[in-house]
């Protein structure tokens, strides 16, 4: 479980996304790949929805280029192609999108 405020959030967003009919999966983990082994260490994302799109959530005052290297680490482990980082610190909602161009 994921603590402090972006645990709120997450946990506030997954009630949403659930009462509005999509299937959720929290902190799911993903096997890395490293030439023709799987690594013991996982990575760990804080959404999946649909088993189609990764979440990560934070709460900063902005989104940062640093926040987006998890996200891309996530999608290439996944193998999936959309993902999203929600940012519930600032004073709006702040949202960025990545599309993984991998195969």
């Amino acid at each position: 479980m994921v603590q402090g405020l972006e645990g709120v959030y997450e946990e506030a967003f997954v009630y949403e996304l659930e009462r509005s009919g999509f299937a959720c999966q929290r902190q799911k983990e993903f096997a890395i790949k490293y030439k023709n082994i799987i690594l013991k260490k996982k990575l760990r994302a804080d959404l999946v929805v649909e088993d189609r799109i990764i979440i990560e959530n934070k709460a900063t005052g902005q989104i940062a280029p640093t926040d987006e290297v998890p996200l891309v680490s996530y999608l290439k482990a996944s193998a999936l192609k959309v993902g999203l980082i929600f940012n519930f610190g600032s004073k709006s909602i702040e949202f960025k999108r990545r599309v993984s161009t991998l195969p």
